[in-house]
């Protein structure tokens, strides 16, 4: 009987033997580990395992043994570049915003790497990719948040403020910032252009920005003449150095523009005092119009109220 029962326990442990086969312990962390999850023996093997999954488009198991070697040797000249192989994977996947994350997390954590500036463009081009209207998505849902080619273009200017790509980065966050009609902010991002970067091509697109930013502020119900007079300052000093640029076009149309705009404020303002029987005050506003705006076609009806007053005073 006894050798039954002891056959029988015998069996019993070999039986569950393999359940166990998986595990080991370790007496460094006191703990059970499955051997699946420990990383190589040193951080060249484990980067060359998890390469392996990028190279055959695993990117779900390749990024699984990047981290891991980041969180076993984050110390080893192979963690740089397994953060940006992370970078890589997220990108393969169409996460533009993920990859932006891990390629921003390789200036923060390995500022040395040989992959600085090629990380540099890789963030400008993201950033191009959602000012052209790509959406931030996370798990397929558009997030309600402001376009992230705001904080990618600053970090490229922060990442090399004078770097090659940052005045034309620089730049472009201003156009991000004047599309979501923020032209105050737009305004500041452009004269940034002006003032850190003077001798590039950027400097004088930022100019005309500047004024037409402006001249934006300028528009709407209630007519701002204070931000229309320095927009057309702004834009007449552009035509004046810039004479030949193909933006001088655009800027003589904003001036045009301006000036329409404050012919008609000054007719309304002559109207109200008409109407007010303050006659000598009409007149003051209605010449003004005749002899600063000839071209405008508020001169005619300037002329016409004016001959209408001289005949109603003859009477």
């Amino acid at each position: 009987m006894k050798r039954i029962i002891l056959s029988l326990l015998i069996i019993s442990l070999l039986s569950i033997q393999p359940a166990y086969s998986f595990w080991i312990w370790t007496p460094k962390s006191g703990k059970w580990v499955n051997p699946k999850n420990l990383p190589k023996d040193n951080p060249k093997e484990q980067f060359a395992y998890a390469k392996s999954y990028f190279d055959i488009n695993k990117y779900e198991e390749a990024k699984r043994e990047f981290r891991k070697l980041l969180k076993a040797y984050p110390k080893s000249a192979e963690a740089a570049e397994s953060q940006y192989y992370l970078g890589l994977t997220e990108e393969a996947q169409g996460k533009a915003y993920e990859a932006y994350l891990a390629y921003q997390m390789v200036i923060d954590k390995y500022p040395f790497s040989e992959r600085i500036q090629e990380i540099i463009g890789k963030e400008y081009k993201i950033a191009e990719r959602f000012m052209a209207g790509e959406k931030r998505k996370v798990l397929g849902i558009d997030l309600p948040v402001d376009n992230p080619a705001i904080e990618i273009f600053g970090k490229v200017v922060e990442n090399s403020t004078y770097g090659p790509l940052a005045p034309q980065a620089q730049y472009k966050l201003g156009l991000v910032l004047k599309g979501l009609l923020r032209y105050y902010e737009a305004e500041e991002e452009f004269n940034k252009v002006v003032s850190r970067y003077p001798d590039s091509e950027w400097a004088s697109a930022a100019k005309f920005q500047i004024a037409s930013c402006r001249g934006s502020l300028s528009k709407g119900a209630d007519y701002d003449q204070g931000a229309a007079q320095d927009a057309k300052e702004r834009f007449e000093e552009f035509v004046r150095e810039h004479p030949d640029a193909i933006l001088s076009l655009d800027a003589q149309k904003n001036i045009d523009a301006i000036r329409e705009k404050e012919a008609k404020a000054s007719y309304d303002i002559a109207s109200f005092y008409e109407k007010q029987k303050a006659f000598d005050s009409a007149k003051i506003y209605y010449n003004d119009i005749i002899d600063n705006h000839p071209e405008s076609p508020w001169a005619g009806e300037a002329i016409a109220r004016l001959q209408m007053m001289e005949r109603k005073n003859e009477k």
